[in-house]
């Protein structure tokens, strides 16, 4: 049977030093979640908190769960299941291939089931996980990215994460936050532990067919939650995994100001759709932004 970890990372909250703000008259924090573990990194494990519990509560000796060959959330959940021993089987999209992140699932013991492309856009169709329950009885079926409102559920801790840290950087209060979007699960926990004091921006890393707008609204709907401030920009730059020079170009300038390391497919994207809102006069001078850094570093080295 599968036990939860008693295990409440911390990651430190920053603050972000670029040229663009200064002259902006903007200040931003970063959240590193990026820095709470080498391999159980970003977002992920707080959106699995909540499906583990449900996991044990169902009996479960572990979780099956779907992604990509570059799935961070998958290797998030391998590498948990690892540390602390409970079995995990991945779903993933596509045909047989080896990726840098496919190698770190078997190395953590996950078990995988390639299937192909038609097969994975049928993971939203009713009765898709049924022949795996089937298959994996003693296992707890977990929609892709950890979503849904248990993922949602484990990103409220990040709000109180963020606020436990702001007299340390001289902050008084902030004035909203802004991250990458995926599946919208994150943006969905922190707009519920927010209940409308402060608006959550979210920048979306997929095109509008990914439905992450409805996703959101769902487990908002879902959380009975009837307070929300919220609003999506689109930072896909044309799709899913899309880069281009300039997305390129703009997060090694980045990282040489800051030291801090992005990733081009949720946090680069998202930290430039930030700078060009300031510069299209979203947000006045003296505004102060929490921005969440997701993690998902490991998912550079497809891009290698």
């Amino acid at each position: 049977m599968l036990s939860p970890p008693d295990w409440l990372p911390q990651a430190p909250l920053e603050p972000l030093h670029l040229d663009w703000l200064t002259t902006a008259g903007i200040d931003v924090a970063i959240l590193r979640l990026d820095r709470i573990d080498p391999l159980i990194s970003g977002n992920k494990w707080f959106k699995l908190i909540e499906h583990l519990k449900a996991a044990d509560r169902a009996g479960a000796q572990g979780i099956i769960s779907l992604g990509g060959a570059h799935s961070n959330h998958l290797h998030a959940l391998a590498a948990a299941g690892k540390r602390f021993g409970f079995t995990t089987v991945g779903l993933l999209r596509g045909h047989p291939h080896d990726t840098a992140t496919v190698k770190d699932l078997q190395a953590f013991g996950m078990h995988l089931h390639w299937l192909g492309y038609g097969g994975y856009r049928a993971r939203h169709e009713p009765g898709f996980w049924q022949p795996w329950r089937e298959q994996y009885l003693q296992l707890h079926p977990v929609p892709e990215g950890g979503g849904g409102l248990p993922g949602a559920k484990g990103c409220r801790r990040l709000k109180e994460m963020a606020c436990e840290q702001l007299s340390a950087l001289g902050w008084s209060h902030y004035d909203g936050w802004w991250l990458a979007c995926g599946t919208g699960t994150t943006l969905a926990g922190l707009v519920q532990a927010e209940a409308g004091e402060h608006p959550v921006y979210g920048a979306l890393a997929v095109p509008d067919d990914h439905g992450v707008a409805q996703q959101v609204e769902s487990i908002l709907h879902e959380a009975q939650l009837l307070t929300t401030a919220y609003e999506l920009f689109d930072a896909s730059r044309g799709g899913f995994a899309k880069v281009d020079p300039l997305l390129l170009e703009f997060i090694a300038q980045t990282e040489q100001a800051s030291g801090i390391p992005l990733e081009p497919l949720y946090t680069g994207k998202a930290l430039l759709a930030l700078k060009q809102q300031i510069e299209a006069g979203k947000f006045a001078r003296g505004t102060r932004l929490i921005f969440i850094h997701t993690g998902g570093l490991q998912g550079r080295r497809g891009f290698s």
